[in-house]
């Protein structure tokens, strides 16, 4: 299964920019409110320095591809409809929309931080919008769609707990439908000092204060501080990470990453996503806006923030927020290839603390029958089956049955 990234915000914030730069494709873009009136899916990639460099190998990319030594693997980015005030009650598109919100294993919160869209999501003067109350707006209708789950299921917890079941079982078996664990559940009522009170007795400040947590634990959100290409911008972003300070804010220009990818699909420069820089190779085809506009992404985004941001954004959520590490397993130990002879096909992205059983499972159920141990291909180690892996390991498995 692919990593699912949401891309959630108010309308006009630039999130289908975003998205149609990261997949390369071209929804349509307007700053008609709710242009994006249903979820739209797309493949991108997070992006990880391939191991075949270092073990000087030729790869052979089996589930990903590798582009100058750089290992391109397939996620999913969900481009959400705006949110707007009582989407948790059902407004607008808001059931639609925190139910796909839900399938996602983190999100991207996408704001304007240029402030040019007032507090409905409406196309206004740049400057004048607040980027800071536009995020904190989304979040309460998180916040509130998770205390809406708990609150309204108050007699089928206390049924269970009442029937034998744990408050922390209980609770979890609510929100299961949206990727909440009992880890999650425990670690939200040991952090709201809840672990010790019966349920019954929670009052609506411990509700609130409980979803609130398990909301942030449960998906991990970053925040895309997007049109920083606009003048004015680079002060709403320092605001957003003095306020958010808890949170990951990147700067972000999808404008110029879309623009980038554009003139890279057409051979008119050298550019991979998320690079520091581009190459012009066929300056003779592009006329004065063209090239004022290239040279004021070379400058004034690259020169100032060093990239767009947009394939850094997906970076950080998949290797930073969801803690994944990039995994090489292979079946033939000289060649690191698989039993077809392809050296290094698959790379395999596990949440950190995985082990070597995880891996085995994650590749076919029936691997992990008769699992003796791992090897560690680049020190010859043998690995435990509980070994945890670290990031770029390069792995066999070796069974009773393959001895």
């Amino acid at each position: 299964m692919p990593i699912k990234l949401g891309l959630i915000g108010k309308t006009n914030t630039g999130k289908t920019t975003f998205f149609n730069s990261a997949t390369l494709s071209s929804e349509e873009i307007s700053s008609y409110p709710f242009t994006t009136k249903s979820p739209v899916s797309g493949v991108s990639h997070a992006i990880s320095l391939c191991v075949c460099l270092e073990f000087q190998k030729s790869c052979n990319p089996n589930n990903s591809k590798c582009i100058d030594g750089w290992r391109y693997v397939p996620i999913e980015l969900i481009d959400l409809p705006g949110l707007i005030k009582d989407a948790w009650k059902g407004k607008g598109l808001g059931n639609q929309f925190l139910s796909i919100a839900a399938q996602s294993d983190a999100l991207l919160h996408v704001v304007d931080a240029s402030g040019g869209i007032d507090s409905t999501g409406k196309i206004t003067e740049v400057g004048t919008g607040d980027p800071i109350s536009d995020f904190a707006d989304i979040e309460e209708e998180l916040i509130m769609w998770y205390h809406k789950i708990l609150e309204g299921n108050r007699d089928k917890v206390s049924k269970l707990i009442r029937s034998g079941s744990d408050t922390i079982e209980a609770i979890t078996d609510l929100y299961r439908g949206i990727g909440v664990n009992k880890n999650h559940v425990k670690e939200a009522l040991v952090a709201t000092g809840l672990e010790e009170k019966e349920f019954d007795d929670y009052d609506m400040v411990d509700s609130k204060k409980f979803s609130s947590y398990l909301r942030k634990i449960s998906k991990p959100t970053l925040i895309v501080a997007n049109k920083i290409d606009v003048e004015g911008a680079d002060k709403n972003f320092a605001r957003l990470r003095e306020r958010y300070n808890d949170s990951i804010v990147i700067p972000v220009s999808g404008d110029s990453e879309f623009s980038l990818r554009r003139a890279e699909q057409k051979g008119l420069i050298k550019y991979s996503p998320g690079s520091e820089q581009f190459e012009i190779i066929k300056s003779e085809e592009l006329n004065e806006k063209q090239i004022n506009a290239l040279n004021f992404i070379k400058q004034g985004i690259m020169g100032e923030y060093m990239r767009t941001g947009v394939q850094f954004a997906i970076n950080v959520a998949v290797f930073k927020l969801l803690k994944m590490n990039s995994i090489y397993p292979v079946a033939d130990e000289k060649n690191l290839a698989d039993k077809k002879g392809r050296v290094l096909p698959d790379l395999i992205l596990l949440k950190d603390g995985a082990t070597i059983d995880d891996l085995a499972k994650e590749i076919h159920t029936d691997l992990t029958k008769g699992l003796l141990y791992g090897k560690d291909l680049r020190y010859n180690l043998r690995l435990p089956v509980d070994y945890q892996l670290r990031d770029r390991d390069v792995v066999s498995l070796v069974s009773a049955a393959k001895k």
